[in-house]
């Protein structure tokens, strides 16, 4: 879906279709035919932007093979589909059972982390549409807190760097402007935008920016309009921003409150948790954790990072952090100009929900995801954006 700001420039919304993971590229083409076109006719839309996630094997497949890179591209076309942006934040696995802390490796240390998002920036210069010039990819910030030691950081940032040069040498080759943005994340080494300033800036290349997920800025209790002036500020692009609300309780303390977020802790993702003290943030890895005896302090709110589906908060005593992603919306939206023009619905956990909430089969799935850019869509009106056919 696109949008024209006031400003005249072009805003793109897609949805991130991590939540129908393939590992391969039959998959990845079914899934267009499952569920992306059926969503866009869904909302009558012509056409329909998509952020793609590609697991490893399909990346692979597709940069090493032009004839499948151009009848994804042919495919893309055929069902009204479009591609300004990519998920490079999961690996692999990202459908399995149990997902958890796999899901931060490779990290940015090892050299598989930059293999693959390399083969990201190189498919999606020849999948962006032919009227567009730039797109995006968001990337694990760095790598999960632990195991961390200097010598894996100052890798790390090696790494970003030899990126920046491939991704320069990309657009001299292509013309196409390809930027990849660290996406703060709860219990990472950049855990929040703040984070984030460091490594970026000391980087400092307009290739290399950070993707924020307003998920993980709720989950981290960070003020949107604070944090997104600061990056603006150090002069750190904003190169997408995927549009997420996490779990919200009020009263942690409470039994009914307690019975109602343990529905939420389930095996497959994992739900870090945060709340406010005097002292700072405190935080758990997991929301089961939060929930044993006294690991997390109850006194003040809770905010867990669960992914709820945007136009749908859970029942009393649990809320979203809708807000949020509103105000940080406006920030980097409702501005003259806009901080970012690549939009991204990110709700990957359908059928982690509770199991009344989980939508029962492809129908029911397509009519949500429908339902979740409806809203965004508004709020994008709402901000004085007009949506373009």
């Amino acid at each position: 879906m696109r949008f024209r700001h006031p400003d005249g420039s072009t805003v793109h919304l897609a949805y991130c279709t991590n939540v129908h993971p393939a590992e391969t590229l039959d998959g990845v083409l079914a899934q267009l035919r499952d569920h992306c076109e059926p969503v866009r006719r869904r909302l009558g839309r012509d056409r329909l932007g998509i952020g793609l996630w590609l697991a490893k094997d399909a990346a692979h497949a597709l940069v090493t093979d032009p004839s499948a890179l151009r009848g994804l591209r042919a495919e893309l076309d055929r069902r009204g589909l479009e591609v300004v942006t990519l998920n490079g934040f999961p690996y692999e696995g990202f459908g399995a059972e149990e997902v958890k802390y796999r899901v931060y490796k490779p990290d940015w240390a090892d050299p598989e982390r930059l293999t693959h998002t390399t083969d990201l920036a190189r498919v999606l210069a020849q999948l962006l549409p032919d009227d567009v010039t730039e797109g995006s990819i968001s990337t694990l910030p760095l790598a999960w807190r632990t195991a961390y030691p200097d010598e894996r950081a100052a890798a790390a940032r090696t790494a970003l760097a030899r990126l920046a040069e491939r991704l320069d040498a990309l657009h001299e080759l292509t013309g196409r402007s390809i930027r990849v943005g660290l996406e703060p994340e709860p219990g990472c080494t950049v855990e929040t935008t703040a984070d984030a300033l460091a490594p970026l800036t000391t980087i400092g290349h307009d290739r290399i920016g950070i993707c924020v997920d307003t998920c993980h800025l709720a989950t981290s209790f960070e003020d949107p309009h604070t944090a997104l002036d600061a990056l603006t500020q150090a002069r750190v692009p904003v190169v997408k921003s995927q549009l997420s609300a996490a779990l919200h309780a009020e009263h942690p303390h409470l039994p009914e409150v307690r019975t109602a977020l343990a529905a939420f802790d389930e095996p497959r993702f994992l739900h870090q948790t945060r709340t406010r003290t005097a002292a700072g943030l405190r935080g758990t890895d997991d929301l089961g954790e939060a929930l044993a005896g006294d690991a997390l302090p109850d006194a003040s709110p809770w905010r867990a990072h669960f992914h709820v589906p945007l136009h749908a908060a859970p029942a009393a005593p649990l809320a979203s952090t809708l807000p949020v992603l509103r105000a940080a919306l406006t920030r980097l939206i409702g501005g003259p100009h806009p901080l970012t023009r690549h939009l991204e619905v990110e709700t990957y956990t359908w059928q982690a929900l509770p199991s009344e909430l989980r939508p029962r089969g492809r129908t029911q799935l397509a009519d949500g995801i429908a339902a979740e850019l409806t809203l965004a869509r508004d709020l994008l009106t709402d901000l004085g954006l007009k949506e373009l056919p």
